[in-house]
């Protein structure tokens, strides 16, 4: 009778959705997580779940969910910052810096003696790849041995072949190149970077897991793959 207003549309039958719940978040609960959002607008929900929980929230992460969602509380993804490259360092002479990488060598590629061979030695050869940034000047190598031994008969061999002083060698962090990767905390030079203060060499290390720094001996692996490896 008190929905009545003289219209038929007044008697309509309405929603019977309860408007309560015996279990909805309390008031004190509500406040929380409105102060916590408010202190943490970009927390994931496992996160925000814990930190709750910490000053004494009690329900499940699921009912959290359903209450953030609810409300629209749920943490938006921030966009993931614009990757800038730096301006490329071009040299200006031949030697001024080469790059050093080694590959392996697949076993596919394997025939007659080199099988056997391998055999003795894990079951691998690596191809040490030398690169001149400059005029790409290219020499390689093959080597049984993944060491730092093997490397430094590379760059001796490297600055004999190369027809110019060589006066910087960037390499990857590899521990064939350097041990400052090692959990050891005394870091001691390789047998290869002795190798380059005897010859007068200055070695320049790139940013750990970022191999596009040395992105022309990379390139040049590549290459040796889709060329050579893959077909032969």
């Amino acid at each position: 009778m008190k929905r009545y207003d003289g219209t038929l549309q007044s008697l309509e039958d309405r929603s019977h959705r309860p408007r309560s719940h015996p279990n909805q978040h309390r008031p004190e609960e509500i406040k929380l997580i409105d102060d916590m959002r408010r202190r943490n607008p970009n927390a994931g929900l496992a996160v925000f779940w814990v930190k709750l929980r910490e000053r004494g929230y009690s329900r499940s992460i699921s009912g959290l969910y359903r209450f953030l969602r609810n409300r629209g509380q749920m943490a938006v993804k921030l966009p993931n910052p614009k990757y800038v490259p730096k301006p490329y360092e071009k040299m200006q002479y031949p030697g001024q810096r080469v790059q050093i990488d080694v590959k392996y060598v697949p076993q596919a590629c394997l025939v007659g003696d080199a099988v056997s061979d391998a055999a003795e030695n894990g079951g691998f050869y690596y191809q040490f790849t030398f690169i001149d940034e400059y005029s790409r000047f290219r020499y390689l190598e093959a080597f049984k041995e993944h060491t730092s031994y093997s490397a430094a008969e590379f760059i001796r061999h490297c600055v004999e072949k190369f027809p110019y002083a060589i006066e910087c060698v960037q390499t990857d962090n590899g521990s064939e190149f350097t041990i400052r990767m090692n959990s050891s905390k005394t870091v001691r030079p390789t047998l290869f970077q002795k190798t380059l203060d005897e010859l007068g060499i200055r070695h320049k290390l790139i940013k750990v897991f970022t191999p596009r720094h040395n992105g022309k001996v990379e390139r040049s692996h590549r290459k040796d793959n889709e060329y050579f490896y893959a077909s032969h």
